[in-house]
C-alpha cells in the first residue's frame, strides 16, 4: 500500500522548518518585500537547519536525506514565503547541477563552502534571445592550451548578484549539435570578466534576485568543466527535473498559505446574516482549491518517492522513466493549481483582495512567477508527453531554451 506518512524522523524535521516559517519568515513577509532580501542573520538561521543541502547525496557533502524529505521541508518555506525561500541561499539550483553533471570529486569540492557558512550558489542557463543561425546558446566555450574561455551573455538567473560560485552553461566550441552541445562549467564569481548585470524588477517573489551575468573573455581551467555524466542530456534533464520538483514543493506550500487565508476570511466575512463560505458558490470555490492544494501535494510526494527509488538504483532506466514522467505530471499540475489559489483568493476578498493590507495579493503574484521559475508548466506537459510516447528526450524540446520560453533558473 503506498502511505504519504511521513516517517518520524521527516515529520520532526518538517515541525522545525515549519515553526522557523511561521516566526521568522511570515511576520517578516512584508519586510522582505519591501528591502528586496533577507536580513543575514534570517540566512545563517536557514543555514543552521542545512535546508540547502537535505537533498543533495552524501558522497558529495550533502545531508543525503533524499527527495522526499526535501519536498516536505521545502513546501512550508513555501508556505513562510515563497521569494524568501530562494533567497535564504544555499547551492539550490547549483547543487543539483553539479552532482548530477559532475563526478564525485568535482561536485564535492563544488559544494564544500556551502557546508561551512551560508554561501551561495547560481546557475546561469538562459538567455534572453535565441542564436540567429542555429539551435543552441550564443554563449559559447573555446578550448585552448588547457583551458577554456568563455563568452556571452546569460539572462534569467536566480541570484546572479548574490551567488559567490556559478555553473554556466555555454555551447562548446566547434559543434553543430545545438543543445545536444552543451558544455557546463564551474565558475567563481571574482573570476577576471565575469560580470553581473543589473537586478531586475520583477512581478513577485521580491525577496529573491533575479538578474544576468556578461562574461567576456572568461578564462578557467579545464578542471572547471563538469565532466562526470556518461550522458550528459540525460543528467541534465535529470538536474532540471529534481529542482523543479523543489520549487513545486514550495509552489505547494504558496497555495497552501493562499487557501488558509481564504478559508479564514470567508469565515469572518458575513452577508445577510452569516459568513460567505456558508454560501454555495464561495463555499464549492473553497472546496474545488483545497482540492488542488491536497492533489499537488500528492503528486509532488509521489515523484519525490520516485526520484528516492532512482537514485537508489541509477542504472534502472525504468525508475528514471517513472521519475521523469511523475515529476512532470506534479510540476505543471502544481504550478497551475497554485495559480488558482492566489486568483481565487484575491477574487474572494473582493476589493480588499488587491490592497497591500492583506497578503492575498502577494500570494497571487509571487504564484504567477514562481510559475516561470525553472521548468514551466508547458514544458513539463512536453517532457511528460515525450515519455509517454517513448520519444527521445531532446533537451531542446524539454527544457526552457530560447527557442521555446525561458524561465528562471
Amino acid at each position: 500500500m503506498i502511505s504519504f506518512e511521513p516517517s518520524e524522523d521527516q515529520a520532526l524535521m518538517a515541525a522545525e522548518v515549519a515553526a522557523f516559517a511561521r516566526t521568522v519568515l511570515r511576520p517578516k513577509i512584508r519586510h522582505f518585500e519591501g528591502t528586496r532580501a533577507v536580513s543575514d542573520d534570517v540566512r545563517n538561521a536557514a543555514h543552521g537547519l542545512g535546508l540547502g543541502m537535505a537533498a543533495l547525496p552524501e558522497q558529495v557533502g550533502g545531508a543525503g536525506l533524499g527527495m522526499t524529505t526535501a519536498v516536505l521541508l521545502e513546501e512550508e518555506l513555501g508556505w513562510g514565503d515563497a521569494g524568501a525561500a530562494f533567497a535564504l541561499g544555499g547551492p539550490g539550483a547549483f547543487g543539483f547541477a553539479v552532482a548530477e553533471l559532475g563526478t564525485t570529486e568535482e561536485a564535492r569540492t563544488a559544494l564544500e563552502p556551502f557546508t561551512a557558512r551560508a554561501h551561495t550558489g547560481a546557475v546561469a542557463w538562459g538567455e534572453s534571445k535565441s542564436h540567429p543561425e542555429k539551435a543552441g546558446f550564443t554563449t559559447r566555450a573555446v578550448y585552448t592550451d588547457g583551458n577554456y574561455t568563455l563568452d556571452g551573455e546569460k539572462a534569467y538567473v536566480v541570484n546572479a548578484d548574490r551567488a559567490d560560485v556559478f555553473v554556466v552553461f555555454a555551447s562548446v566550441e566547434n559543434t553543430s549539435q545545438g543543445y545536444r552541445g552543451l558544455g557546463a562549467f564551474v565558475v567563481p564569481k571574482d573570476t577576471r570578466g565575469l560580470t553581473v548585470l543589473p537586478r531586475a524588477t520583477t512581478l513577485g517573489l521580491d525577496a529573491a534576485s533575479f538578474g544576468g551575468i556578461a562574461l567576456k573573455g572568461v578564462v578557467v581551467p579545464k578542471s572547471a568543466r563538469l565532466s562526470g555524466a556518461s550522458d550528459f542530456d540525460a543528467a541534465l534533464i535529470r538536474f532540471f527535473a529534481k529542482h523543479a520538483l523543489v520549487v513545486a514543493a514550495r509552489s505547494v506550500g504558496l497555495g497552501r498559505a493562499a487557501l488558509e487565508s481564504t478559508i479564514a476570511y470567508v469565515d469572518e466575512r458575513k452577508a445577510f446574516g452569516k459568513p460567505i463560505g456558508h454560501f454555495q458558490a464561495v463555499a464549492f470555490n473553497v472546496a474545488d482549491r483545497a482540492i488542488d492544494v491536497d492533489a499537488s501535494r500528492a503528486l509532488v510526494l509521489r515523484a519525490a518517492a520516485a526520484w528516492d527509488a532512482r537514485d537508489a538504483n541509477p542504472s534502472d532506466a525504468a525508475k528514471e522513466r517513472d521519475a521523469l514522467l511523475l515529476t512532470a505530471q506534479a510540476v505543471a499540475t502544481t504550478h497551475e493549481a497554485t495559480m488558482r489559489c492566489g486568483n481565487d483568493a484575491v477574487q474572494l476578498y473582493g476589493g480588499a483582495g488587491f490592497m497591500r493590507d492583506y497578503l492575498v495579493e502577494k500570494f497571487m503574484r509571487d504564484a504567477r512567477q514562481l510559475s516561470l521559475c525553472t521548468m514551466t508548466a508547458e514544458h513539463a506537459d512536453q517532457l511528460a508527453a515525450a515519455v509517454e510516447l517513448g520519444i527521445p528526450l531532446d533537451p531542446a524540446c524539454v527544457l526552457p531554451t530560447p527557442d521555446t520560453q525561458n524561465a528562471f533558473v
